[in-house]
């Protein structure tokens, strides 16, 4: 085995998906850079309201295959869609739109911004305005703002900030600074949430206190979450089902039970033999 659970999350049924169930759509999906094969006809589905996980070697082909999603990269082959409607050739600030969120990697916040505020950027991700009624401060202006604050409020309280609300996001710690970054997500009420290394630099305890938390949104917020994560004991405690790749091709698709039991998977990340 590579990793034993974490946690007593409860996973949905893993049954076959019918169309009408499957929110995010990826197929034979390819990405090459120069003469280098990032990914090689990728496919898998995600389910609506399912957590996948997305497990490989450094340079399987994770991050590409997130950036992909994200319209920073497009691929040569394949189609990606979403409720049946391919997003490729979006632009890679309109994700918003397509009801897509996202954190990264490396925390990407605006850090001379309250903790507030910068869940507030999130939150204004779907709002429409314009600088004349803004600047005149209209009466619809003035209700969308309240809304907003209503929004904030709200995540500052289920993602437990209220306290640093006004804090400098420069000033929190690393931790704290992540989920910072995941209420920016959230606040665009996206149908899909990409988690690119949400554990990275987490303790122990903010890694089991991560998992319980990815669960209560998936269940609470009816999104679906797409996982990419190095950290195997939390991946396999949390998610529905888990796609492992290696040198940009696909080597396993099922239950983390399935996917951990795997000679391929066994032997990418061990080095072992087939069998």
């Amino acid at each position: 085995m590579i990793a034993s659970n974490t946690s007593g999350a409860v996973r949905s049924a893993g049954t076959s998906p019918t169309p009408g169930d499957v929110l995010l759509s990826v197929r034979d999906i390819s990405v090459s850079f120069g003469g280098i094969k990032a990914l090689t006809t990728v496919s898998f589905d995600l389910r609506k309201g399912h957590i996948l996980g997305l497990i490989g070697p450094n340079g399987a082909g994770k991050t590409t295959l997130f950036n992909c999603l994200s319209c920073l990269y497009r691929p040569w082959q394949g189609d990606i869609s979403m409720n049946g409607k391919s997003i490729l050739g979006q632009s890679p600030h309109r994700i918003c739109d397509l009801g897509i969120g996202r954190t990264f990697q490396n925390v990407a916040l605006f850090p001379q911004l309250s903790v507030a505020d910068n869940i507030r950027v999130g939150a204004h991700a779907r709002t429409r305005g314009d600088l004349i009624s803004d600047a005149l401060r209209l009466p619809w202006t003035l209700r969308r703002e309240r809304q907003l604050d209503g929004q904030v409020g709200e995540l500052l309280e289920f993602l437990e900030l209220e306290e640093v609300a006004d804090v400098l996001v420069s000033e929190l710690p690393f931790g704290t600074q992540k989920r910072v970054e995941l209420g920016r997500a959230l606040a665009a009420k996206p149908s899909l949430l990409l988690l690119d290394e949400p554990a990275g630099g987490l303790t122990h305890g903010e890694v089991n206190a991560l998992g319980e938390l990815i669960v209560q949104i998936r269940n609470e917020r009816n999104m679906a979450i797409l996982l990419v994560e190095h950290h195997m004991g939390l991946v396999m405690s949390i998610a529905d089902r888990v796609v492992a790749l290696d040198f940009g091709r696909k080597l396993a698709e099922g239950t983390p039970g399935e996917v951990q039991s795997d000679p391929l998977v066994i032997k990418a990340y061990l080095g072992g033999e087939d069998g």
